[in-house]
């Protein structure tokens, strides 16, 4: 300062004073030092904002280190992006089950809400017409036009579903996932639409067979044309409104056995399944396919031709005029003779079976014997007791050894081969302990046929009737048979046999007025509860299996015979057996075949 005065210079001000240090020893390097300036504080907001425009800044911050705040950051940042990936799978997975409640959650609200309500008014309203609407629904399942439309719309539904799966996920997955984080969410949604598009592949796939069964199976009234079956009214709100019994005629056609081409198809099993359409119990009632004499309703052109009934005029025995050649023998030689139709053998039995009985058919059923096979094996076999060893093969006329036989067994299962052999071996025996047998086979195919079975195997099941199966049944008439079907698993069932010999019927001139008495009194023993009066110390049949269930029979019936019938008197006082009854374990019976014969082929 004393020399800037001196020197006439104004003072400098504002001058940091110098460092003593700095004044004593350092050079003067004529360049003014400045002060470092404090750097400025960045908030902990500014900071995040900053990560988040810059990526890789985030990644750098969260990178763990030995040691560091660094690391505690980056740990919890890893956890969160689990806990964030844990829940989107969580409500991915929702969505898939829930449709529409993972978009609410990912805040698409209307979307979601739409596709939500839409999925509970769907399934309010298929629950609701299954429980107040069963009959539209069993129409649905047995109308063409309805399964084929149910089919594609099963595949649209599937798409949609699908789609939404992947959007709720999509919406749902959080930023920033690991590699293996985006793996896995990939692989739930692949899982979540197999999952559901999985079974609306295979129901589409059952509706398309479904049509095509019944397309091919069952023609509708104004397609088809029969000379013997009812009238049904469209639009008919009780169908069975005046019928007290349903009366369908099953046929056994068998074209088989060494048989030539001109001898056509032999219906070896005829048996009418009266039902109940109020209860559905339900008589079986069996002619034997050597039957002669078959009466047609007087004043028709049948009987004009056949006054005497189907018969040559000298012979009864003469097969050429039994029961089993009427289906091809009578058009053959009279066609035209029953009226217009589609299926004039058929109709020619059904007149001729229901002046023998006393009862009005209906409708008719026939399945070729040699595709029975492949229905049971589509069923996935049938359970029955066998009391005697039975025959596979052997034909006795001819003197020809049996290939095996079926040994006597307890609930024995039987693949279908087996099963028709069951049902027709007759080697060494005669044609009413087959008949036995048939109805015990009838009898345990429909409790094979239950609702499990039909849904696990039904492409085989509906492969096999479209290929063996002939009948005149209406599609107007099959919601009606369904809910019957379903009655008649449930009710009790009963059997008639006629037996050359037995209870007054001969084979060779028959009594039809005996039979249509016994065929009414086998229908009322159906209708009966059975009586709690004191049973028998006799066990029967049924009772000496552990795995048969109470008999329906009105009085404890006796044993079942190795042919299926009773062995306790040849008289019965009953003209109807319980099935149940005749086709349970016999021991005894068991016991005694393995004291008989029993040669096969040699090979």
């Amino acid at each position: 300062m004393a020399d800037d005065e001196a020197t006439g210079k104004a003072p400098r001000r504002g001058l940091p004073p110098r460092d003593d240090a700095r004044s004593a020893g350092a050079a003067p390097t004529g360049r003014r030092t400045r002060r470092p300036q404090p750097e400025p504080e960045v908030s902990r907001h500014e900071t995040t904002d900053a990560r988040a425009d810059d990526p890789a800044a985030a990644m750098s911050a969260s990178t763990p280190t030995p040691d560091g705040p660094a690391s505690a950051r980056g740990g919890r940042h890893a956890d969160q992006q689990q806990a964030a990936f844990s829940r989107s799978a969580g409500w991915t997975t929702l969505g898939a089950l829930l449709p529409g409640a993972g978009l609410i959650r990912a805040g698409h609200r209307v979307a979601g809400g739409i596709v939500l309500g839409i999925f509970l008014a769907a399934v309010l309203g298929l629950g609701l017409w299954a429980l107040v609407g069963r009959s539209s629904l069993l129409a649905v399942a047995v109308d063409p036009s309805s399964l084929n439309a149910l089919s594609a719309a099963l595949a649209v539904v599937a798409v949609l579903w699908v789609a939404v799966i992947v959007t709720t996920n999509l919406a749902l997955r959080p930023r920033g996932l690991a590699t293996a984080q985006r793996a896995l969410s990939g692989v739930l949604v692949a899982v979540l639409a197999f999952v559901v598009a999985a079974p609306m592949a295979v129901a589409a796939r059952y509706s398309h067979d479904q049509a095509g069964v019944v397309a091919s199976l069952f023609k509708s009234q104004g397609d088809s044309k029969s000379a013997t079956r009812p009238t049904v009214e469209p639009g008919q709100a009780d169908p069975w409104a005046g019928t007290e019994r349903l009366n369908v005629l099953l046929l056994g056609g068998d074209s088989g056995d060494g048989r030539s081409e001109s001898d056509g198809i032999r219906t070896d099993t005829v048996i009418v399944a009266s039902v109940d359409t109020s209860t559905g119990d339900t008589t079986l009632i069996s002619l034997p396919r050597n039957t002669a004499r078959m009466p047609f309703p007087d004043g028709s052109e049948l009987d004009e031709i056949y006054p005497n009934g189907f018969y040559d005029g000298y012979d009864g025995d003469n097969q050429e005029y039994a029961l089993n050649a009427m289906y091809s023998r009578i058009p053959a030689e009279n066609p035209g003779a029953v009226g217009e139709t589609d299926h004039e053998g058929a109709d020619v039995l059904k007149v001729s079976v229901s002046e023998a009985l006393g009862l009005d058919i209906d409708y008719y059923a026939l399945v070729d014997l040699d595709g029975f096979a492949e229905m049971v094996d589509a069923l996935g076999g049938i359970t029955v007791n066998i009391n005697t060893h039975v025959p596979v093969g052997g034909n006795t006329d001819r003197g020809i050894y049996p290939d095996r036989w079926l040994e006597p067994g307890e609930n024995v299962h039987l693949k279908g081969w087996d099963a028709l052999w069951f049902a027709r071996g007759r080697y060494g025996g005669d044609d009413f302990k087959r008949m036995g047998r048939q109805r015990c086979v009838v009898d345990a195919v429909i409790k094979q046929a239950n609702p499990q079975t039909i849904i696990t195997r039904y492409e085989a099941i509906a492969r096999a009737s479209k290929d063996i199966a002939q009948t005149d049944v209406p599609q107007e008439m099959l919601p009606a048979l369904l809910e019957l079907a379903l009655r008649a698993k449930d009710g009790k069932s009963r059997s008639v046999l006629f037996v050359n010999g037995e209870q007054g019927f001969i084979s060779a001139n028959p009594d039809w007025t005996a039979v249509r008495k016994r065929v009414a009194k086998a229908l009322d023993e159906t209708e009966q509860k059975p009586r709690t009066s004191e049973a028998s110390s006799e066990p029967t049949g049924a009772e000496e299996s552990p795995s048969a269930e109470p008999s329906d029979s009105p009085e404890p019936s006796a044993s079942s015979s190795a042919d299926g019938g009773s062995t306790s008197s040849p008289e019965p006082t009953e003209a109807s057996q319980s099935n149940q009854d005749a086709c349970a374990w016999d021991p005894e019976s068991a016991r005694r075949s393995y004291e008989e014969p029993h040669p096969t082929v040699v090979r």
